[in-house]
């Protein structure tokens, strides 16, 4: 993907902020102290001269500027393309050498990882390149790579000609047809491609985690294995799942909307977080979603094909009766927030199915890298404690699959709060108070 392209996909972005900022009414000084930004940030983001690494900053904005549902999505959707833009500049070029590309901005969190990709190893290094003057005392030797090479090639042909000289030797000495033999046999798997293995049958990179052979091709007479039938290497067929994903696990309908159940006593509870900082509250608290839990999956394709994505299933792994604990209000007035809710799901069935809200229509979707899509899902429970988790089932081409969406790789949790001691964390206060209904 070319500079235009990249900047192209930022000025698309920035032209909605921009719209979104100038129909709020409110300065970038205004705005920036409400979402604890500078000025000069939100200026970038709307200009289209950076791009945040992470979307819940231009989240946060597009909600404080009253965008509608229709344009949260718009914002997210736009955000997804100018930041894979953005990446795949950076890897097409090697670096900025390339052009100027919008720049990511430093201020934010990096972006969650695909829920597909293989996690390093921690014992394994990150790769750094270090840029050192042949003349810097501590610059490391430059590598003769060229004598190795014409050396480990000298090598090799030493070998090969002490080999044919011994063969011919034995040859001479009237070992007969056994030497011819045995030269044969020593020259054999070097000059015969048709002998070579054929492929092993690879795992079709279902997210079901059932490995199934890649189907062989089709039969020629002549035609060797791993091949078609002009004699060319049969292309390997594709695997993995098509798509990247990225859960949010504790999105929220607005920033005062969502309550936890915690197991401590009031003056042993954190302040409540800010929606971009929820994960991290909940682990170091061990909270769980109180009545209801909010969850947004985001799929891009990995390329031009079209992935077609046939369902979405609720999976509950356990249920139980509600926990003992003490429900926290993440804020109180801080007024109306923008609902979107796409997907609702009631856990207090036997069986939960993700239904469609009103106005948004059911399965199948379809996704490629250009056409992304975003799912909104509003799980709830008024007398249970339930732990469940997603299922995307999809298809592209002859391949298919089930995609698995946790909370990086455990179940959600969603418990009912009903009866229990409830606290709330008022503006400007400096400690929790008992919750005052209505």
């Amino acid at each position: 993907m070319g500079t235009a392209d990249s900047t192209g996909e930022a000025e698309r972005l920035a032209a909605l902020l921009s719209t979104l900022k100038e129909r709020s009414g409110l300065s970038y000084g205004a705005l920036g102290k409400r979402l604890h930004l500078s000025a000069s940030t939100l200026h970038r983001y709307c200009n289209g001269d950076a791009v945040p690494a992470d979307f819940a900053p231009l989240n946060r904005f597009a909600r404080l500027c009253r965008a509608t549902p229709e344009e949260l999505v718009e914002v997210h959707r736009r955000w997804i393309l100018a930041d894979a833009a953005r990446e795949q500049r950076g890897k097409g070029a090697g670096g900025p050498a390339g052009g100027a590309a919008p720049a990511a901005d430093p201020g934010t969190p990096a972006d969650p990882p695909d829920a597909d990709a293989t996690p390093k190893s921690p014992d394994t290094p990150d790769t750094q390149e270090t840029h050192q003057t042949p003349d810097s005392p501590s610059a490391p030797r430059p590598r003769p790579r060229r004598r190795l090479i014409l050396a480990a090639t000298a090598g090799v042909i030493a070998v090969a000609a002490t080999a044919a000289l011994l063969v011919g030797r034995l040859v001479d000495d009237g070992a007969g047809a056994g030497a011819r033999q045995a030269a044969g046999a020593a020259r054999g798997p070097v000059a015969s491609p048709e002998a070579a293995e054929s492929p092993s049958p690879s795992p079709s990179g279902s997210a079901s985690g059932k490995p199934s052979a890649s189907p062989s091709p089709s039969g020629t007479p002549g035609a060797s294995p791993g091949s078609t039938a002009d004699g060319k290497p049969a292309a390997p067929a594709p695997t993995g799942v098509p798509f990247h994903a990225s859960v949010r696990a504790h999105a929220w309908e607005n920033q005062c909307s969502q309550r936890y159940l915690v197991d401590r006593e009031p003056d042993a509870v954190r302040p409540p977080p800010v929606e971009q900082d929820a994960p991290a509250w909940v682990a170091a608290m061990g909270a769980v979603s109180a009545d209801e839990q909010v969850v947004e999956v985001t799929l891009q394709g990995k390329g031009s094909e079209t992935v077609v994505l046939q369902a979405l299933h609720v999976r509950v792994v356990r249920t139980g009766e509600p926990l003992p604990w003490t429900d926290y209000g993440t804020g109180v007035g801080c007024g109306g927030g923008v609902a979107l809710r796409t997907f609702d799901v009631d856990l207090d069935q036997g069986s939960p199915a993700a239904r469609a809200a009103e106005g948004q229509r059911p399965f199948p979707y379809k996704i490629s890298e250009s056409d992304p899509e975003m799912f909104r899902v509003t799980a709830h429970t008024g007398g249970r404690d339930v732990s469940w988790y997603l299922e995307v089932e999809w298809s592209s081409g002859e391949r298919q699959g089930v995609f698995r969406v946790d909370d990086r790789g455990r179940p959600f949790r969603t418990s009912a709060s009903a009866g229990r001691p409830a606290y709330d964390y008022p503006p400007g206060a400096s400690e929790w108070s008992e919750h005052q209904p209505g």
